[in-house]
């Protein structure tokens, strides 16, 4: 909770106009390698930007960790009038919205959803029908595999205005929590995204395409999947020993890890369970694990025994 104060200390807004207003026109000297140096003015920092009602914020809660949430979303959350929020939103972030306004819980879980799709759309319809502000609070980036492109269709069909506030994906937040980068010149050039629930029963990635060594794979959902993932790239043509590594609670005091290899990452995870949400790395940015000093505090790295 500390983390929580700190970040409420920090949005005070008192705190914040007393600050920069000692700092505003002051300026810095940005200093060059070759000698020359330039004074520019210094940057203006505000938190008092509009919320308007009859629109509906789709916003991104980021990663987990209430610090890694952007300026914006804090500022949104304390503004808006109602919150339609998702399960993997934290409590943290949750503290954020002051006492008095609207919360509704409409989250999911694998087998189970609270609230239907549809009937969120509708939500978000009635609450700006009704000239409210609406923060539509989503885990990590709204637009990554968080079926925002649904919820904007149901806000244009209605005409509601809406806007995006992007977050933190579990992606950079896992990477980074692993004091790792996602793409690498000496390790991959791309990098890509994949929803692990295509690895259901007729609906199989197109294995061929992944199998390559010159790129980074990232599967969201997919701790159930492990197998199947592994199983589909190797018979592929990726090499046995083809590094992999499962995040669980990134960028979390509670976050956990196993590195290891395709071929036995199935049989480390059936030994050590993780817990969801868990996000899937595969490529040979994996192997940087092993000499990074930008490893997280919090990051506990399980290695397969084979390795």
């Amino acid at each position: 909770m500390r983390a929580l104060s700190h970040l409420k200390t920090m949005l005070s807004p008192e705190l914040l106009q007393a600050a920069f207003s000692r700092l505003h026109g002051l300026g810095h000297i940005v200093r060059s390698p070759f000698g020359r140096s330039t004074r520019v003015a210094a940057p203006t920092v505000t938190l008092d930007g509009d919320c308007h009602a009859g629109r509906v914020y789709l916003v991104g809660a980021g990663s987990g960790d209430v610090e890694l949430l952007t300026l914006k979303a804090a500022r949104l959350l304390q503004q808006a009038d109602a919150v339609v929020y998702d399960r993997l939103v934290g409590d943290d972030v949750l503290a954020l919205i002051p006492a008095g306004h609207e919360r509704y819980y409409v989250g999911k879980e694998r087998g189970h959803h609270s609230v239907p799709q549809a009937e969120i759309g509708a939500l978000l319809v009635k609450l700006a029908g009704q000239g409210k502000s609406v923060v539509r609070l989503k885990g990590g980036d709204p637009g990554v595999f968080g079926r925002m492109g649904e919820e904007l269709a149901a806000l244009a069909e209605a005409d509601v205005a809406a806007e995006i506030v992007p977050g933190i994906t579990a992606a950079s937040a896992a990477a980074a929590g692993m004091g790792i980068p996602l793409t690498d010149r000496a390790h991959a050039q791309q990098l890509r995204f994949i929803t692990a629930q295509l690895c259901r029963k007729d609906g199989e990635p197109d294995w061929a395409t992944l199998a390559r060594q010159d790129e980074t794979l990232i599967f969201y959902m997919g701790l159930t999947k492990v197998d199947a993932i592994c199983g589909g790239l190797r018979r592929a043509g990726l090499p046995d020993d083809w590094p992999i590594m499962l995040v669980a609670n990134a960028s979390l005091p509670e976050q956990a890890s196993l590195v290891g290899t395709l071929a036995d990452m199935p049989e480390t995870l059936a030994a050590t369970p993780l817990p969801s949400p868990c996000l899937i790395v595969v490529g040979s940015v994996v192997r940087m694990v092993e000499t990074s000093q930008a490893a997280a505090p919090s990051a506990q790295v399980e290695a397969s025994p084979s390795r």
